[in-house]
């Protein structure tokens, strides 16, 4: 039984199943890693092309399970403990190569997850998640758009997002009250260069918190209106007009001038 505090909606219909496997094109070398195999739906066919799969489970019953399952197949290899928790450099140094991600991910951990991941010190290839379809819009955005914002643009400072695929909640059981997606998240240095991480969430996330306002009045505190111009950008534009990289030309000037206090 699908736990509430757990945000869990099992994964069932098999021809999803399928595409994200065909989608992952695991090799047998793989260092796969399942988040929340949950039932393992998802596990089964991808023991099917993997030497060894490490599968992270929070849910204790369901642990109880897995754990059966690996007493009777060596190639499993079940992690209880909350994925948010796990360090995952030391998991990649264990399993000998860089980790490939898949699972159907709890909505409440999602985004938590995602930049937990991206901030790690783990060596990543690649990470195959079924999300909700709202949260995937808005990685996946385009500046000017609805669903462009702080995490489109901190996204793109750390990875690139591309959606494949959208599922509907008959797919699940229990079925959840929203569309979900599919989306390849791959690590990557961004296009362009950020002198001071910190500083650059910290602009984005000012910039974001109140959409009606321009950019002078949204990061004020950062930069003023001369010095927003000076990166070439007009001080009157919204925050969601921007470009991640322009974003990036702000929080460079604002690291440089505190530097220079």
């Amino acid at each position: 039984m699908a736990r509430k505090r757990f945000g869990q909606h099992f994964l069932h219909e098999r021809g999803v199943i399928d595409r994200i496997v065909r989608l992952l094109a695991p090799a047998a070398e793989d260092a796969l890693v399942e988040i929340g195999p949950g039932q393992g739906a998802l596990t089964t066919p991808l023991l099917e092309h993997v030497q060894r799969l490490s599968v992270i489970e929070i849910d204790r019953d369901l642990i109880a399970d897995l754990e059966a399952r690996a007493a009777r197949d060596s190639r499993l290899d079940v992690i209880a403990g909350d994925a948010l928790r796990i360090d995952y450099a030391a998991l990649a140094e264990r399993r000998g190569a860089p980790l490939r991600l898949v699972g159907n991910l709890p909505y409440n951990i999602s985004s938590p997850l995602l930049f937990a991941l991206l901030a790690s010190a783990a060596p990543i290839v690649d990470m195959h998640f079924m999300l909700q379809k709202e949260v995937v819009d808005r990685m996946t955005a385009a500046p000017g758009s609805r669903d462009y914002g702080r995490l489109t643009v901190s996204m793109a400072a750390r990875a690139r997002a591309e959606a494949l695929y959208d599922v509907g909640p008959g797919a699940f059981n229990p079925p959840p009250k929203v569309m979900s997606s599919v989306v390849r998240i791959t690590p990557r240095m961004p296009d362009f260069e950020i002198h001071d991480d910190r500083l650059f969430d910290e602009l984005v996330t000012a910039a974001f918190s109140q959409r009606r306002k321009t950019l002078r009045n949204a990061v004020g505190r950062f930069l003023d209106a001369q010095a927003i111009e000076a990166c070439d950008i007009d001080p009157m534009l919204r925050p969601e007009r921007l470009a991640p990289h322009e974003f990036a030309k702000l929080a460079n000037r604002a690291s440089a001038a505190s530097s220079n206090d």
